[in-house]
């Protein structure tokens, strides 16, 4: 269908499709295959969970809308759950990779110019993975042009407006508790030791040329 179709007086439903398993994922150093692939799952599951609740809002009973309880409001709260859930892992699965890497040096500037090098993006990082219940991500903060570490208790939580996350790094037992049991610290030094710094960098080089965009168009 087209996306400026509109069905009842609405936007019709928009479906996703999970993004294909890198296969960098599945060779990683202290982090099993095994693990990996059930976690996997939770982000395909998030996936079928948003095509699903965006269907059901297509019948929604939008006059009976209300903030206490009503079927529309549950939907489009369960909806914001879904898509963290999606959006959140593609982030987490990208920046992960056993070739490691470093920072390019226009990533580096930035980090040591906002978090004091890569040791203090790190120490802080480390940090935000144990304060954290759901989410420590690296976001880049359009507005004030800088770098910065956030949490997020759950799929829905990142609470920061006009900034695009870098690094996500997931603290949710799932995501460690078949190869670590509960030693969180030790899961959150295999992910950095896992980090794909050349994910990274692309990620970051696209920030830059969106900087370079909007500096034409200003």
């Amino acid at each position: 269908m087209d996306p400026g179709d509109e069905q009842e007086g609405h936007a019709v439903a928009h479906q996703v499709t999970p993004m294909d398993m890198p296969g960098k994922i599945l060779e990683l150093d202290g982090i099993s295959a095994e693990s990996v692939q059930a976690h996997w799952g939770l982000y395909e599951a998030y996936c079928n969970k948003y095509n699903e609740v965006m269907q059901k809002l297509e019948s929604a009973d939008r006059g009976a809308a209300n903030q206490i309880y009503s079927d529309y409001r549950g939907l489009r709260e369960m909806l914001t759950f879904a898509i963290g859930g999606i959006k959140n892992h593609e982030v987490y699965f990208n920046n992960l990779s056993a070739d490691g890497g470093e920072p390019s040096d226009q990533l580096a500037e930035q980090l040591q110019k906002d978090l004091g090098g890569v040791d203090g993006f790190l120490t802080e990082l480390k940090a935000a993975g144990m304060a954290a219940r759901g989410w420590a991500f690296l976001a880049w903060d359009w507005q004030w042009m800088r770098l910065d570490l956030h949490i997020g208790d759950a799929q829905n939580t990142f609470p920061v407006w006009n900034a695009s996350p870098i690094i996500a790094l997931d603290v949710y037992e799932h995501s460690y508790i078949a190869d670590f049991s509960t030693a969180r610290p030790k899961y959150i030094d295999a992910f950095i030791r896992n980090l794909d710094w050349s994910s990274v960098n692309e990620v970051w080089a696209g920030i830059q040329r969106g900087h370079e965009l909007l500096g034409a168009d200003g």
